[in-house]
């Protein structure tokens, strides 16, 4: 074998040790089934501890014939727990250690929550402010959308879906103007009606999947706080909280959430 031929097989040998070194990187710092890239935040929040018992709902004669969603919920949806104990609706957010005066661009997407069966889906989601949230009333009967904001300066307001297929974004970016960790929405037509809306002022936030994962992609270089909040869990405080620094690589940050001691 002349010398050539052995740099060609040792070059080979390298570029596919690399490769493979590269893909392995990759499905360490998978997260929620994607993979993360350098900006990305990705972690699993797990429950510690056994909940008590969901509430069963009695959704009557009008709505309990109701076409509902493949995972529709008969339950209060306190605490739902899926694979290996990880959690999902928490709010997972950046609370400190970005510019304060940075202006981030509000997406042109809208974000849409549905009324069906007489539930909200989704129960917890995320928007920026200024950023459109449509309400739709897929059910063939009335239900309305009262919000209860408890920041200074965000504004109640309420009103109704009578039809079905109606669809309303009008309310919401007038009325919600500042950052909010949750404003909730309820349904004054069917008391067991929620839903809660985490509100930021920048991109960088994300709500834990079924089985607790979440992913927060783009982050700037930098040393932040991370909070991750749940409704039950963490009520009354900003939530759990851990630092986390971004540089040329993505970054794993896990949460472990209590069950609160019964009062």
């Amino acid at each position: 074998m002349d010398i050539f031929t052995i740099i060609s097989v040792e070059s080979e040998h390298y570029i596919y040790m690399k490769n493979l070194v590269l893909s392995l990187v990759a499905v360490v710092v998978m997260g929620s089934g994607q993979i993360a890239s350098a900006g990305d935040i990705t972690g699993k929040v797990t429950l510690k501890g056994t909940p008590p018992p969901e509430k069963a709902i009695d959704f009557g004669d009008q709505c309990s014939g109701l076409p509902k969603p493949a995972d529709a919920a008969s339950t209060t949806r306190h605490y739902v727990v899926g694979k290996d104990s990880g959690l999902a609706n928490c709010f997972i957010y950046i609370s400190k250690g970005l510019p304060p005066d940075k202006k981030y661009p509000v997406p042109s997407t809208p974000v849409e929550i549905n009324q069906q069966g007489c539930m909200y889906y989704p129960y917890v989601s995320g928007v920026m402010v200024g950023q459109t949230l449509k309400f739709k009333n897929s059910d063939p009967l009335m239900h309305n959308v009262h919000a209860l904001p408890a920041v200074d300066g965000n504004q109640e307001f309420n009103f109704a879906q009578p039809n079905q297929g109606d669809v309303n974004d009008t309310k919401w970016v007038a009325s919600i103007t500042k950052p909010e960790v949750m404003v909730k929405m309820k349904c004054e037509v069917h008391a067991w009606m929620f839903c809660y809306v985490g509100v930021q002022d920048n991109p960088f936030f994300a709500v834990s999947d079924k089985d607790g994962n979440f992913k927060i992609s783009g982050v700037p270089a930098g040393t932040y706080t991370l909070n991750c909040y749940h409704l039950k869990a963490t009520a009354g405080t900003p939530g759990i909280t851990q630092q986390v620094t971004v540089a040329d690589a993505p970054v794993k940050a896990d949460f472990t959430v209590e069950v609160p001691a019964p009062k």
